[in-house]
């Protein structure tokens, strides 16, 4: 009789699974930015210590790749929090829409710096913008108001006060937000220095914008990947080279590595919170608010990266590099961040 039963019953477990809804993660799930990962890592770490919850799982795939996979959808297959070392663009926004993830929070954390950085075996640089802008760009700006394409070959072509050996810079990738920063602020920096190129900025803005950051690809600038820890290895092996990256892995590497010196100030901390390095940026996380409630620690996991524990003047975060918000800003954006209050562009 038993024999008889088992094909009933295993029909049954059949139908019964098949109706069941699927169940959601338990584990939090984060993509995104490599500058913002560490940070993002530390402080899962500590969710997962300190609390019930299991240790979020944070991949490193770039600003622009993690917000790509964040707004591919709204179900539990897709991310939860994206990182960004940049803020999110209206054409992403658009793409998050089109895919269903209308509820986005956005999350303020702090500033970074980015760094030309070379190894300490090497002697530190101090660079202009102009300087990068000349080492690194496709064409260069003329006196007469033409471009030339770029034909120098070593840092002292440019700057004969810059050590004559070859211009080898290792870099992000167009994925990274630290490339997007670096163009923006280095690139575009140094290229409205020559007064006609700034006034192309009225007359023509996408010839501006395609002079000012256009990277050159005859081997000058070297895409290195999404793995900072990488770059700084290559600089360790090649002391003539220099290397893109955030303020937070020059701080962790500072034995091996070390900061140029852009237009008269150095890559510090004080510097970088006080505004006067002039390649820093703003760093973010994005939250499906959809999630929280659904993925089991996504509220918790907020409220301790918005503690003062974590990205305070004394908190764990700035011992990784981290430069805080002011205190009046840390306040508005906890609010905001745990609230859930939706983006606003």
């Amino acid at each position: 009789m038993s024999v008889r039963l088992m094909p009933m019953a295993t029909t049954a477990i059949i139908a019964l699974a098949a109706a069941a809804p699927a169940l959601a993660r338990d584990q939090i799930n984060i993509v995104g930015s490599s500058t913002v990962f560490p940070f993002s890592t530390t402080v899962a770490e500590r969710f997962g210590k300190s609390t019930d919850f299991k240790t979020p799982i944070v991949e490193s795939t770039g600003s622009g790749g993690g917000l790509k996979l964040f707004c591919a959808g709204d179900g539990i297959n897709t991310p939860d929090i994206t990182n960004a070392s940049r803020r999110i663009k209206a054409s992403e926004v658009a793409l998050c829409e089109t895919n269903g993830v209308t509820d986005i929070v956005e999350a303020k954390i702090g500033f970074d710096g980015i760094v030309m950085a070379n190894s300490t075996a090497a002697e530190q640089v101090e660079l202009s913008l102009r300087d990068i802008f000349l080492a690194l760009a496709k064409d260069v700006p003329m006196a007469d108001g033409t471009t030339q394409p770029n034909t120098y070959k070593t840092w002292d072509q440019i700057n004969p006060s810059l050590p004559a050996v070859k211009i080898e810079v290792l870099g992000p990738p167009p994925t990274s937000g630290t490339r997007d920063a670096f163009v923006e602020l280095a690139m575009e920096g140094g290229c409205k220095t020559f007064d006609w190129v700034k006034a192309l900025k009225k007359s023509d803005k996408p010839a501006y914008k395609a002079l000012c950051h256009t990277l050159r690809e005859d081997g000058a600038y070297v895409e290195a990947g999404e793995n900072d820890n990488l770059i700084v290895q290559k600089l360790e092996a090649n002391p003539t080279a220099f290397g893109v990256f955030g303020y937070s892995f020059l701080e962790q590497n500072s034995d091996l590595v070390q900061g140029s010196i852009i237009d008269g100030v150095a890559p510090e901390f004080e510097d970088i919170a006080a505004g006067d390095y002039p390649i820093a940026r703003s760093l973010y996380f994005y939250v499906k608010a959809s999630h929280v409630g659904v993925v089991p620690g996504m509220a918790e996991f907020l409220t301790e990266f918005t503690s003062e524990d974590a990205w305070g003047e004394e908190g764990y975060l700035t011992d990784k590099g981290l430069i805080p918000l002011s205190e009046d800003e840390r306040q508005q954006w906890s609010d905001e961040i745990n609230a859930l209050s939706p983006l606003s562009m």
